[in-house]
């Protein structure tokens, strides 16, 4: 039986009890006298009070008996009149016998109303119906992001893959012109090249969002985690003509994973090269910040407008789609650092104004143990280097 059957169990029980109890007490001599403690009505209406659901409980002409506060918060009774969608389940549960299964989720939303409310109607007695009612409306936006990243995945490994179809066949019809052929293999080269990152990004992503368990944390020299990070992405910088400047050694260490911060690093890395002018800037600086080692990128690129900034973290988001696809992203780059640093017990920030530039800053939790009084450093100056036009995607 479900938890919702075992409260209205609950609650039919004690409404029978509070019955007949009250026709013991009528043909009971000493009405006047008042029994110590509890009665049952005080029970019955502590359960129902104590419920994390809205619970409504109605007579046989549909109008409220008892309900708790939070009915009132999801919206499911109003100036002590049930939502009619409840009102009609009842009736049709009290014909059949059988619960009925009700949307009463807010036709408009106002506030912190929440934005879906499912509720399940039941027959305790011939006389009373009950509406158990919760707040669906965390599942709801999850099987929403659900749906959203299938079909962003679908579409992202649908281009790939095509362009490998037409490309293949582009071959195939210049089979005797070996500069075509080279010209198309290369391209197939860099279609596979794509591919290949996302489905890694991918299985990185999920591993990250809880498919796998974090591999056992230690110390991690973050010092030693900027040198690996620049390394891998040297190339792109040279290749881009972009410069990237580092502080002075810090000494600092977190507790985490070393190829995981690695990953996350060089991902900021990677997205201040591919959006950042030939020729301009990118700073890597270090510092300890309230117990917590924040390591900063920064670029002077062309800015972030505020009202994208808190969506170029979210999977396949792009707010440059033309240029993002010049440069063979794979719009997980953000996406992965920020579950990154979650998963350390950290955050990333962003601070990007247009015209100037960015800065995302990767915050992990200092080695507390391993920590000596490393004094705070002053990052590179914000003001004027950015992390440029990212689009959330490397």
């Amino acid at each position: 039986m479900s938890a919702a059957g075992y409260l209205a169990l609950a609650i039919g029980v004690l409404l029978i009890g509070g019955a007949a109890f009250f026709l013991g007490r009528v043909s009971a001599r000493g009405k006047n006298s008042r029994p110590a403690g509890l009665t049952v009505a005080d029970l019955m209406a502590m359960v129902v009070r104590s419920s994390h659901d809205g619970i409504v409980v109605l007579n046989g002409f549909g109008d409220v008996v008892l309900h708790n506060q939070r009915a009132e918060d999801l919206g499911v009774v109003r100036n002590n009149r049930v939502d009619d969608r409840a009102r009609t389940a009842a009736e049709r549960t009290r014909a059949t016998g059988e619960p009925v299964a009700v949307d009463l989720s807010p036709l408009e939303v106002r506030g912190r109303q929440p934005e879906a409310v499912h509720a399940r109607v039941m027959v305790l007695t011939d006389e009373f119906v009950v509406v158990d009612a919760s707040d669906e409306s965390e599942s709801v936006r999850l099987e929403a992001t659900r749906r959203d990243f299938v079909a962003n995945v679908s579409h992202e490994l649908k281009t790939p893959v095509g362009a490998l179809a037409l490309l293949a066949e582009a071959v195939l019809d210049a089979a005797d012109d070996r500069e075509e052929v080279r010209r198309f293999s290369a391209k197939i080269m860099q279609e596979a090249t794509r591919l290949g990152a996302l489905v890694t990004e991918l299985i990185a992503l999920s591993r990250l969002q809880g498919a796998e368990r974090l591999p056992e944390l230690s110390d991690v020299d973050v010092d030693v985690v900027v040198s690996e990070a620049l390394s891998r992405t040297r190339l792109s910088a040279e290749s881009a003509g972009i410069k990237v400047g580092t502080d002075d050694a810090s000494g600092l260490s977190v507790e985490g994973d070393r190829t995981l911060l690695v990953t996350a690093l060089s991902n900021l890395l990677e997205n201040a090269i591919a959006y950042s002018p030939p020729g301009s800037p990118v700073s890597v600086s270090r510092r300890l910040v309230d117990g917590c080692v924040e390591i900063a990128v920064t670029d002077r690129g062309i800015g972030i407008a505020e009202d994208q900034q808190t969506r170029v973290f979210e999977r396949f988001y792009r707010v440059d789609r033309a240029r993002s696809r010049a440069t063979g992203g794979t719009g997980l780059g953000l996406a992965i650092v920020k579950h990154v640093a979650n998963n350390h017990g950290g955050e990333v920030r962003l601070w990007s104004r247009p015209g100037t530039g960015s800065t995302f800053t990767l915050r992990i939790p200092a080695d507390r143990t391993a920590q000596n009084d490393v004094p705070d450093r002053e990052p590179a100056a914000r003001a004027t280097t950015g992390a440029g036009n990212h689009g959330g995607e490397l």
